[in-house]
């Protein structure tokens, strides 16, 4: 059913309770088209509020016990109607009817789909749809009877938000185009927040856009504001209308915000454009976040590095952590890389990644970058579907090993184990995604790369050209 969970504080006590569908309410479907059209009376004295959803975003559940993902919309909502109503798209579509001895009727619709989502009389309070990803709601609002205020949700010249999660970076940089979308789409004043240092890697591309951090967000100033995540627990489809596992990481910020899906890198920002090194070069980065992610093959790197440098490449190395794991599983920089690790920044990072012959990584943030950079991206990767991820001709992925875990709604991702494997772990099969995944593989992906096959002809060229002058 729509709209059917919400938390209503009875006058009699005070007293709170939650009611699902239709437990506490008069549910009846008309023959009119409604859908579970509900009725509510609430108490005059306190709000309405929708419970959160058991969800968990990509900072994680126990990080959002800590602190919210994301700043929290202004206590009232922030725009202003007739006779002390107010009224916004903050948290949902959320409406304020100020105590009154005349009934209120309020009535919430889906003005492209037709449906009517919910409707409720009472003396004064807060109604707030369930649903907060994009819904070009109406509301229309009746007082003893005459009807006093219709509102169409319209963008257009308002301010807007789309607040993005703090501590990744590919998930980012995957969204951030949709919400370049919203924006071309409603003509509304865009603000984006996020973590600091990607905002250095966008703002100078996005002028029209105003970035800021968690910190500087204004909610009272904000018509409508929408949350990009990862909402693994969102069976109910609260924050999403589609499970991020089945559409993709990037093109579920595409169905939150309600515009075309389609995948388009976004614009990056460079504080230096030059290319850093003469020579033909190539960048890895074989760190990540959690084991599964990593090419666990041990003969993996240390091959394709000699690979790659027997074919006259420069080999850069551009993760941030030299090393990194837990407990007793570190990974290292792989053998023969040159070392360009280190908290240099995203825009210096993009500038290697604008400028190299191709990059070969993971699935984690830096190929994201690497994509928005334009560069061809070689992704190893088992534990995720190809759909999860930007399209690339050169994603390497072993179908004959057990594969895409992240992908199933039946296992939970657990992002506090780092050596999460949900099928294997524990057994001979454990990585088996990665570890299968074998050196040859990647070296006929990599022959496919035009830059690659461009400099092994020129390299052949030389070459037959000293050993004739000889």
């Amino acid at each position: 059913m729509f709209d059917s969970m919400l938390r209503l504080e009875r006058e009699s006590d005070g007293s709170a309770e939650v009611a699902e569908s239709g437990d506490a309410f008069n549910l009846e479907a008309s023959k009119q088209g409604r859908v579970d059209v509900c009725t509510l009376v609430a108490s005059p004295r306190r709000d309405i509020v929708v419970p959160a959803a058991a969800v968990t975003t990509s900072a994680g559940a126990a990080a959002a016990a800590e602190k919210p993902p994301y700043p929290s919309p202004a206590e009232l909502p922030t725009q202003e109607g007739p006779l002390g109503i107010r009224f916004d798209f903050n948290s949902g579509c959320r409406v304020h009817l100020p105590s009154s001895e005349q009934p209120w009727r309020v009535l919430l619709t889906d003005l492209d789909t037709g449906n009517i989502l919910f409707e409720t009389t009472l003396d004064g309070g807060i109604v707030n749809s369930t649903k907060r990803y994009y819904i070009r709601f109406g509301i229309e609002i009746w007082s003893g009877g005459t009807s006093v205020f219709r509102h169409e949700h319209a963008p257009h010249g308002r301010d807007v938000l789309v607040q993005f999660p703090v501590g990744t970076v590919g998930d980012i940089v995957g969204w951030l185009p949709y919400a370049v979308k919203f924006q071309q789409r409603h003509g509304c004043r865009l603000s984006c927040a996020m973590g600091e240092k990607l905002i250095a890697l966008f703002a100078g591309a996005y002028p029209e856009i105003v970035f800021l951090t968690h910190d500087e967000v204004q909610p009272e100033r904000f018509y409508a504001t929408y949350s990009m995540g990862l909402f693994f627990d969102d069976r109910d489809g609260i924050f999403q209308p589609c499970d991020f596992r089945l559409v993709g990481l990037h093109r579920t910020a595409g169905h939150i915000l309600g515009v075309d899906p389609a995948e388009v890198p976004p614009r990056l920002s460079y504080a230096d454009d030059s290319r850093p090194i003469e020579e033909p070069y190539v960048c890895i980065a074989a760190q990540s976040t959690m084991q599964g992610k990593y090419w666990n093959n041990p003969e993996g790197w240390r091959s394709i590095v000699a690979f790659l440098k027997e074919h006259g490449f420069r080999v850069i190395c551009i993760d941030e952590k030299r090393t990194h794991g837990t407990g007793l599983v570190w990974n290292h920089i792989p053998w023969g890389a040159e070392d360009r690790t280190g908290s240099q920044g995203l825009q210096e990072c993009a500038r290697w990644l604008r400028h190299c012959a191709f990059f070969v990584g993971l699935s984690s943030g830096l190929s994201w970058v690497a994509w928005a950079a334009g560069c061809p991206v070689v992704m190893i990767s088992g534990f995720s579907h190809p759909l999860t991820e930007f399209e690339t001709p050169y994603r390497v992925i072993n179908y004959h090993a057990c594969n895409s875990c992240w992908n199933d709604p039946r296992v939970r991702f657990d992002h506090k184990d780092f050596l999460w494997c949900p099928r294997h772990k524990n057994t001979s099969r454990h990585y088996e995604c990665t570890r299968l995944i074998t050196v040859e593989h990647v070296k006929a992906t990599i022959r496919r790369i035009p830059a690659f096959q461009t400099h092994s002809a020129a390299r052949l060229d030389d070459a037959g050209l000293k050993e004739a002058s000889a």
